[in-house]
């Protein structure tokens, strides 16, 4: 199977990058984070309107890859820190946004009397009513794992010698969406198990807000010590 595949797509150690993609995409990042939070606040469709934004974002950096622009970033250190600190910079934003809400959020809940408890039982975490496909496709876009992930990892299956790689590289995109897909479905779900307990317990709501939040710090701070092996 091994061989078939590299001869008939132009893959290389097929097998090493499926086991490696699963890894790679079982591991947190922006991506996950915000569709299971979009998930938790707004539902099954929403969460799957992120999801697609976070498909569309992962195949524009695989075409980018597939052109060469991979190999423009690696030869050109000025560009790479250029996009990183950008990127770096829009997650630490949003998660700047995230840790705000979660604490006005717990301010309210410790402001209310044992009258207000009920009326914070039944209220739900604040919405966020962006578009969930848009700034899922911002965020992925600016996913430091995603972007390292194109760079350092996906080119490297591709057999140079292979006279078609558009193929190779669609086939190893399509085992990234595949997996990606299967794991987005997954969290959906359980956001949307989670919102039940959200919105009962503001607390809880903010505790899990600050924490995505601080999250989004980390992977904006991940981005921007990133470097290019």
């Amino acid at each position: 199977m091994n061989a078939f595949m590299h001869t008939a797509f132009g893959i290389t150690d097929f097998w090493t990058y499926v086991l490696g993609t699963v890894f790679i995409v079982l591991l947190p990042g922006p991506n996950s984070m915000y569709v299971l939070s979009v998930a938790a606040q707004r539902g099954v469709r929403a969460g799957y309107k992120g999801a697609c934004g976070v498909f569309l974002g992962d195949a524009v950096l695989m075409v980018l890859s597939a052109a060469g622009v991979a190999s423009l970033l690696k030869a050109s250190p000025a560009l790479f820190y250029v996009v990183k600190y950008i990127g770096a910079a829009y997650l630490g934003w949003i998660g700047f946004n995230m840790l705000r809400g979660a604490v006005r959020n717990w301010t309210k809940a410790g402001q209310a009397g044992q009258a207000g408890q009920a009326i914070n039982a039944a209220a739900a975490m604040p919405i966020d009513q962006s578009s969930p496909f848009r700034k899922a496709l911002v965020i992925s876009l600016m996913n430091p794992k995603a972007i390292l992930f194109f760079i350092s990892f996906f080119i490297q299956f591709v057999d140079p010698g292979f006279g078609y790689p558009a193929l190779a590289f669609l086939a190893l995109g399509v085992v990234v969406q595949i997996f990606s897909f299967l794991y987005l479905t997954t969290l959906i779900f359980v956001g949307v198990k989670l919102a039940a307990a959200f919105r009962r317990r503001r607390r809880l709501s903010a505790g899990v807000s600050s924490g995505v939040g601080a999250m989004f710090i980390g992977f904006g701070a991940k981005l921007a010590t990133a470097t290019l092996s």
